[in-house]
């Protein structure tokens, strides 16, 4: 699913292409299993005539601050994905529409067109995303519950360390936790164990201060390296686990 580099691709297209500029026209499907708690005509009518002042992110979740609230949130779950027309846009592999499909995709979920024709939509292919409509997301669930972001809210190393020394359970379980650190998911917690050489079953309180140090550090390096291409994993390094682990490409693994 998309994990935080993904997203935070999908937040600063946003940023770079839609700040500023006010929503004229908006289509939301009539699909009550990702569009949560408001109808769709309610959603409509509290986007259009409002400007996008702003994208956030925390974890695996983004909203769009708008000249006045309530917010559009989205909860990307495991195939969500942004599209900007004529902009490229980072997806993660299992969420994308081709190009040659109708637009706006038969998978969006919430379309928007801008004051200076530009178009933007939120799709889902397997319905698991959830796009909600909020006052204040960082208030409410699930943002409310979430621990630190992995990108923007870093842990110190012994802070890390005196966390992750008080839990007993696996130790790739706790970093999926997402009220431990917000934004990792199956393929960021792989990559940063498999390079703190660290195996995912071992027990979070019995890994040295030493084994530790490497795993904070793999975090901050494996996500900084993914969010500085736009988590485009062609762009991944070689020697990266995930090349193996998940995307099925030839690479070099390192002894």
């Amino acid at each position: 699913m998309p994990e935080l580099p993904e997203v935070e691709a999908a937040r600063r297209a946003i940023e770079d292409n839609c700040i500023g500029k006010k929503i004229i026209r908006a289509l939301i499907a009539d699909d009550s299993k990702v569009i949560d708690a408001v109808s769709p005509a309610d959603f409509q009518s509290s986007l259009v005539g409002k400007t996008i002042v702003a994208a956030h992110r925390k974890g695996k979740n983004m909203w769009l601050q708008l000249n006045s609230p309530p917010f559009p949130t989205f909860q990307f779950g495991m195939a969500g994905a942004i599209y900007i027309k004529g902009v490229a846009v980072t997806k993660y592999k299992r969420s994308a529409v081709n190009d040659t499909d109708e637009w706006p995709s038969k998978y969006s979920k919430v379309f928007m067109e801008l004051d200076d024709g530009l178009e933007l939509s939120f799709t889902d292919k397997r319905r698991f995303a959830k796009v909600r409509l909020l006052e204040n997301p960082i208030s409410v669930l699930p943002i409310s519950e979430l621990g630190p972001d992995a990108l923007f809210e870093p842990m110190t190393a012994e802070d890390f360390f005196k966390s992750i020394s008080s839990k007993k359970i696996g130790i790739k379980a706790l970093l999926l936790d997402q009220s431990f650190i917000s934004g990792i998911g199956n393929w960021i917690a792989d990559e940063v164990l498999y390079q703190a050489r660290i195996h995912p079953l071992q027990s979070s309180a019995s890994i040295s201060k030493e084994s530790c140090g490497a795993l904070h550090q793999s975090i901050k390096e494996v996500i900084r390296c993914a969010v500085e291409v736009d988590a485009d994993c062609s762009r991944f390094p070689n020697q990266w686990l995930f090349h193996f682990r998940w995307g099925k490409k030839p690479g070099k693994i390192s002894g």
